[in-house]
């Protein structure tokens, strides 16, 4: 967990913004919720080609991205853990109530902190408490609202899960990152993703396209796939070059601030008070996370990802 250069943790900021307008876009798109996060990911997939043709760098002379047996066994992993995120914390919100699943899905951070840890890299006591802080900024916003109600058990399960998942999408992006171009490792996993999510869909017989989709619903897909996809989680991708897995999942928590401003804007839904103390703690952590970086001594022989 090396402090990154302010061009990346700007870059970091921008995507930030990206993903925050996600929430208020799912809203205005009149579809289930799967087959939005599946269009999320194939339709960048045509704009990914495009730029991995305009830029011959990491391309063998025949056009294939230049992968390894082992990039490519973790761009899909990366793919599937980044697909199945989307598989279980969408639903959990028909399952739990939307301030506890946003809760569980911002343990984010812990996960991709314990992970780190168990690979033998280290997470320096300030990272930690910038961690803790985060996080407290997300409860005190979502507000803590657990059931022992059976069916929402299940939804608070789902959302811990899709927590857990997205922390790992984070790292194992992060080791496909030392050696492959941004957009070359973006089309590998959004292409797996988009491949899981089409066969949940069709499992489960969710419509894709259609009179269930009017000009409004694709304008708003589209939206979703130059802002949440490309500027937000593609940016993200290139940021993982240089900046930890942690600090990432801490500065995403920000997404939920962004969208609560939003919502306001585009729906008049005035964000709570604690929007203001939220914003300050999810802050403070990334600040903490941040200068806990250059705190940290690099670390040999940490074990990388199969």
């Amino acid at each position: 967990m090396r402090r990154p250069p302010p061009r990346d943790l700007a870059l970091l900021g921008l995507a930030v913004a990206a993903v925050s307008t996600a929430a208020p876009l799912v809203r205005v798109a009149d579809a289930p919720t799967l087959p939005i996060a599946f269009w999320r990911n194939a339709l960048a997939l045509p704009v990914l080609v495009l730029l991995v043709g305009l830029h011959a760098r990491g391309l063998r002379r025949d056009g294939a991205p230049v992968l390894d047996r082992r990039e490519r066994r973790l761009s899909i992993v990366a793919g599937l853990f980044l697909g199945a995120h989307f598989a279980t914390w969408v639903p959990s919100l028909s399952f739990t109530s939307v301030a506890s699943s946003v809760a569980l899905v911002s343990t984010q951070p812990v996960w991709a902190a314990l992970i780190a840890r168990g690979r033998g890299e280290v997470v320096a006591a300030g990272a930690w408490w910038g961690i803790g802080s985060a996080v407290a900024g997300a409860v005190v916003l979502s507000g803590v609202d657990l059931s022992v109600e059976p069916r929402a058990l299940f939804g608070d399960l789902l959302a811990l899960i899709g927590g857990m998942l997205a922390a790992a999408y984070v790292t194992v992006g992060a080791e496909v990152r030392r050696t492959v171009p941004t957009s070359v490792y973006a089309l590998a996993c959004y292409g797996v993703a988009a491949g899981a999510l089409l066969m949940v869909c069709l499992v489960g017989r969710q419509p894709l396209a259609g009179s269930d989709y009017d000009a409004t619903t694709w304008l708003a897909l589209v939206a979703m796939v130059a802002g949440p996809q490309l500027l937000g989680h593609t940016v993200v991708n290139r940021v993982l070059g240089t900046t930890s897995p942690t600090l990432v999942s801490v500065a995403i928590l920000f997404e939920i601030v962004g969208s609560a401003l939003l919502a306001w804007v585009a729906f008049d839904e005035v964000p709570p008070a604690s929007a203001i103390p939220a914003a300050i703690l999810i802050g403070v952590g990334v600040v903490l996370v941040v200068r806990s970086g250059a705190e940290e001594p690099s670390v040999a022989g940490a074990p990388a990802l199969e």
